[in-house]
């Protein structure tokens, strides 16, 4: 028993002696890394800012040579299409896009040599373009609107309202003007929660 006490009060002294000598340690952050902030911004003049982390959003699909006339561009080149992040999600929930979503279109040169490559094409360094389609209802009376990046790091024009790409979204997007019918892992989202446009399921027979 006396051997037991003693071994007690030891053990008391030295957690006591321990927490004199130790301050209390800074409790861990509970969100260490920073979640990135979307870059929805607009220049004075009307501008938009690029949109420098796309390529850290999802990434939706790629097309190749895809040409919404009958002649196709000479050079074979790569589409490849991100969505931020928030978008995304909003969309699997409800199959339809929220305020404030950018879908970033990426053109690149298309490769066919290089390395062990003996067939087909792979995407080249070069960039060939960059444009956004954003969805901003309180800045633009149609919702959205397209802008053209001449570089990564150069401001986006503003494409304007008479744009062909406004009325060819309209006629042929199939999910609030958006071109989901190109985006594989979202048109099956888009079809089980009821939201493929009217105009769309009249164009390619698609079920809701």
């Amino acid at each position: 028993m006396l051997t037991s006490l003693g071994a007690n009060v030891s053990a008391a002294y030295l957690i006591a002696a321990f927490t004199l000598a130790c301050p209390e340690m800074p409790s861990a952050p509970t969100d260490a890394v920073p979640k990135p902030a979307l870059e929805l911004a607009y220049a004075p003049n009307g501008e938009m800012l690029p949109p420098t982390n796309y390529r850290e959003w999802i990434y939706l699909s790629s097309g190749v040579d895809m040409s919404y006339t009958a002649k196709p561009a000479d050079m074979t080149m790569f589409d490849n299409v991100f969505v931020n992040p928030d978008a995304y999600k909003s969309f699997v929930r409800t199959g339809t896009w929220p305020d404030k979503t950018m879908i970033v279109l990426e053109t690149r040169e298309a490769r066919n040599k290089g390395s062990i490559s003996q067939h087909g094409h792979f995407q080249g360094t070069n960039l060939m373009g960059l444009e956004v389609h954003v969805k901003d209802t309180s800045r633009f009376p149609g919702q959205w609107a397209f802008f053209d990046f001449a570089s990564p790091t150069s401001n986006g024009t503003l494409f304007p309202p008479s744009a062909s790409c406004y009325s060819c979204h309209r006629a042929h997007g199939a999910v609030d003007t958006t071109f989901v019918q190109f985006y594989p892992t979202l048109l099956p989202v888009a079809q089980s929660k009821g939201t493929l446009s009217p105009e769309f399921v009249k164009e390619s027979g698609a079920a809701q």
